[in-house]
C-alpha cells in the first residue's frame, strides 16, 4: 500500500520520509525532484516541464498531474510509493485521487503533527546552520506555513474523515517520532 505524509514545514517530514523509504523499501516521489527528472527525460512531457522551469515560472496543475501519473505507471506495480508534497491542495487531491484509483493503487496517510512555533524556531535553527537563505527570513516561513494550512489542511481534513490519517506527534528526537510511525506501518 502506498503512503502519502503530510507535515508542516518544520515537522520533519523529508527526515521522516528517508527513514521510512530505506527501511520500508518505499520509492519515494517528491513533486519537485519528479519534475527535474521529467525535465531531463526528454520526452514531450519533459519538453514541457523544461520550459516552465526554464522561464521559472509555475508548471501548471495539468502538468503537474501528467507528470504524476507518469510517474506512477512507469514504476512496478508492485512497488510501493511515499508521496512527498502532493496533493498540497484540493484540486490535485481529487485528480490524485482519481489516477490511484484508475491505476488500481490505494493508499494510506501519515500526517506528521508539530506545534507551529516550534516549527519556526526548527526552521530558523536549520538556516543558521545550514546557512539555507530560504529559511532565514520568519516572515517567508511563516507565509509558506500559512499556505499549508489553508491549502492542505483541507485536503488533510478530507482524508481524516475518510479513516485513511494516522496522526503522529512529531515532538522529540527523530527517531522517538519514527518509532511512533513505524508502529503505524
Amino acid at each position: 500500500m502506498d503512503l502519502l505524509l503530510f507535515g508542516i514545514q518544520g515537522s520533519g517530514k523529508g527526515t521522516q520520509a528517508k527513514k521510512i523509504a530505506e527501511t520500508f523499501e518505499y520509492d519515494i516521489f517528491e513533486a519537485g525532484g519528479e519534475l527535474r527528472k521529467i525535465a531531463a527525460s526528454g520526452s514531450e512531457l519533459g519538453e514541457k516541464v523544461k520550459s516552465y522551469i526554464d522561464e521559472g515560472e509555475l508548471v501548471p496543475h495539468e502538468i503537474i498531474m501528467n507528470v504524476v501519473k507518469e510517474s506512477i505507471s512507469s514504476r512496478n506495480p508492485e512497488t510501493k510509493i511515499l508521496f512527498d508534497g502532493i496533493p498540497r491542495d484540493e484540486n490535485q487531491q481529487k485528480d490524485f485521487d482519481e489516477i490511484m484509483q484508475e491505476l488500481g493503487r490505494d493508499f494510506r496517510c501519515i500526517q506528521i503533527d508539530v506545534d507551529t512555533e516550534e516549527c519556526i524556531q526548527r526552521i530558523l535553527k536549520r538556516a543558521e546552520s545550514q546557512g539555507r537563505a530560504d529559511d532565514a527570513n520568519e516572515e517567508t516561513v511563516r507565509k509558506r506555513m500559512n499556505t499549508f494550512l489553508e491549502k492542505t489542511m483541507p485536503v488533510i481534513e478530507a482524508y481524516k474523515a475518510t479513516g485513511k490519517v494516522d496522526l503522529i506527534s512529531g515532538d522529540g528526537t527523530v527517531e522517538e517520532v519514527f518509532e511512533r510511525i513505524k508502529l503505524g506501518i
